[in-house]
């Protein structure tokens, strides 16, 4: 009975996060458009940030219960699940046209950032308060630049008079300033309490087999907390938002690592078992692959997209069986 009970706390766990990100983005994204953001912009960080809200939920309660190996496999297999799932999928739907300045600038990044927590994990097999921070300033570094670009940016198409700016509210609705605000706090709290949930009720399954935290976080959390992003750019791509699905998977992946990882190692220090330098291992090559597919056409074709889902399936047969 406590099982099916767990089971069900899980679900709707899910729900809550999904559709309280969904609330956040839609919310916080009707008040970026009044300021004239581009659609790669919005994708980089409003979005990439709201729909990441699942994963800092589940990883800073995690942290606050002593779960901590949860939180690290949770990012890691999130980041993972974004690059190959939701890109991969997103490039079924439509091939999908790469950004310069994504290939250049923001996709190096994001692949900096797990190299270079892999080296901080690698050195004392624990991501410390101090590290924590440091993560979370290399964040608003890396927020702070991206605003910077965003503004010269706006400046410059104001200048021509371009109207892609305008068009950049297509995906989205704009609501009344004070629906977006409401959108934006019930989707935080929806997003808080689903975190709780689907902590509380994963770490209750896996304890029940005898699975490892590590794998339900891979796995079920992992994929779980990532729904929104897959939700998010499938639905960007179909409306044409090419920059704004792209964008929202990269930013997605560096918002995890540099932000949600350094926040719960601030809240408390994170150890580090051999599996999550596998792990993060696999996130570097499988970064690399990826990376190098942009480049040779500067976008993602449908072929591509079935060899990134191949290469999910098989990780995840490899660390089912690695139980």
């Amino acid at each position: 009975m406590e099982m099916l009970i767990n089971t069900g706390i899980l679900i709707l766990g899910f729900v809550l996060l999904i559709k309280g990100a969904d609330f956040f983005v839609d919310g916080s994204s009707s008040i970026a458009k009044t300021l004239l953001i581009p659609p790669l912009i919005i994708g980089l960080t409003i979005v990439a940030m709201g729909t990441s809200l699942p994963e800092l939920s589940v990883s800073v309660v995690s942290s606050l219960q002593g779960n901590n190996e949860l939180s690290v496999s949770n990012v890691t297999g999130s980041n993972l699940f974004n690059l190959v799932v939701v890109l991969g999928a997103s490039a079924l739907i439509l091939p999908l046209n790469v950004d310069d300045r994504v290939l250049r600038r923001d996709f190096p990044i994001s692949i900096l950032c797990a190299a270079g927590l892999m080296i901080m994990c690698y050195k004392g097999m624990c991501i410390g308060r101090f590290a924590g921070t440091v993560l979370c300033v290399a964040f608003v570094l890396y927020i702070i630049y991206t605003v910077r670009a965003a503004t010269k940016s706006r400046k410059a198409k104001l200048s021509q008079h371009d109207d892609e700016f305008q068009e950049a509210a297509q995906e989205y609705r704009i609501l009344p300033m004070w629906q977006s605000v409401l959108y934006v706090i019930g989707g935080a709290v929806a997003v808080k309490f689903g975190g709780d949930f689907v902590v509380d009720s994963a770490s209750y399954i896996a304890k029940s087999f005898g699975l490892s935290e590590t794998l339900i976080g891979l796995t079920i959390v992992a994929c779980g907390t990532s729904l929104p992003e897959l939700v998010t750019s499938i639905q960007a791509t179909r409306k044409g938002e090419l920059d704004l699905a792209i964008g929202n998977v990269i930013g997605s992946n560096i918002f995890n690592i540099l932000f949600i990882l350094g926040v719960a190692a601030f809240l408390s220090p994170i150890a580090i078992v051999t599996a999550n330098l596998v792990d993060m291992g696999v996130l570097i090559v499988v970064s690399l692959i990826v990376w190098g597919f942009c480049w040779t056409k500067k976008s993602l074709s449908r072929r591509e997209g079935v060899f990134m889902l191949i290469m999910y399936t098989i990780y995840l047969i490899y660390i089912i069986l690695r139980k």
